[in-house]
């Protein structure tokens, strides 16, 4: 027979890594009666733990929300995604949240078993986050994004603009997406009646929010690769289309989703849509892919390369 408060610790990983459990299955993995279940089910409660409990032939026990966050359980691997995600946290594009982050990865470090707190700093140690480059959200305005989303509710907020102008808008939220640049909010535009994508940077939310509403299906099924192509394209001053002659898989490994979207043609031919604040910049990451191009559009792009060229010529001495 377990000590009793082994048998907690048990009962609260089972708890937690199923959403239901009946009795019986719980007395069978810890090796007691059903007597004693209810028992260690009581002492929960009693720690602040909220044990919800049903009867029937589809009831049993399940783990709810407390009004209070009692202590987590997590096995080697969960604590270590916990950890590098609080130093991704800590360093990342979300506002107000790098302090708190710090503080909880400080705790978890001081829990950590020497070999998972090894496994985490060289981990660390060896990357570099770059994600500071993109815009930064507010932890609040993304929290207030995901839970519209989560309960079907219609979002209000006010939005700036590309330009700078700022107007009231009205959507049925769809998803949150992260290109690794910029966090974007793929909606159901009600005044446009029309899909939008808005960077969540720009948002504003109000409050409350509208009705409920019933879930719509993304433009062509995939919200991340609708918002990938606007972010890649249509967000950039200059949007181009490229033929890029190498094969999808190549390419894919090599691009950040941000880049823009790739299209296969063909085994050895991919379309990519992408973008640039400048000419003169997109011009260099496309010579940055070391493949061969072909630039479908825009005109100005092609007359650009074709600046560059006699440019490049010319430094290597060709007449």
């Amino acid at each position: 027979m377990l000590e009793t408060s082994v048998r907690l610790l048990r009962l609260l990983a089972l708890l937690q890594a199923r959403p239901v459990w009946s009795g019986a299955e719980l007395a069978g993995r810890l090796e007691v009666t059903t007597r004693t279940v209810r028992n260690d089910v009581e002492r929960l409660r009693i720690l602040g733990y909220r044990v919800e409990s049903a009867t029937g032939t589809s009831g049993g026990y399940r783990l709810g929300a407390g009004g209070a966050l009692p202590p987590l359980l997590l096995d080697d691997e969960e604590a270590v995604a916990v950890a590098v995600s609080l130093h991704a946290a800590a360093s990342g594009t979300v506002s107000g949240i790098e302090e708190t982050s710090l503080r909880a990865l400080t705790k978890l470090q001081r829990m950590l078993p020497p070999r998972l707190r090894h496994r985490t700093g060289a981990l660390r140690a060896a990357t570099v986050s770059v994600a500071g480059r993109g815009p930064v959200v507010d932890a609040a305005t993304l929290t207030a994004i995901a839970a519209a989303i989560r309960d079907h509710e219609r979002l209000r907020f006010d939005y700036r603009g590309h330009d700078g102008t700022e107007g009231a808008r009205v959507v049925e939220p769809h998803r949150l997406v992260y290109t690794g640049r910029r966090w974007y909010l793929l909606a159901w535009d009600t005044g446009r009646d029309d899909w939008r994508t808005f960077r969540a940077d720009r948002i504003t939310p109000r409050t409350p929010n509208g009705p409920r509403f019933a879930p719509r299906e993304p433009p062509g099924g995939d919200a991340a690769a609708h918002v990938v192509r606007g972010a890649g394209s249509r967000g950039w001053r200059y949007p181009a289309r490229v033929r890029l002659h190498a094969p999808i898989e190549a390419l894919a490994e090599r691009l950040a989703p941000a880049a823009g979207l790739l299209q296969s043609v063909d085994e050895d031919t991919t379309v990519l849509e992408t973008g640039g604040d400048s000419l003169h910049d997109l011009a260099g990451f496309l010579g940055s892919l070391d493949v061969e191009f072909t630039v479908l559009e825009p005109a100005e792009l092609r007359d650009h390369l074709r600046v560059l060229a006699r440019r490049y010529a010319s430094a290597a001495g060709d007449a």
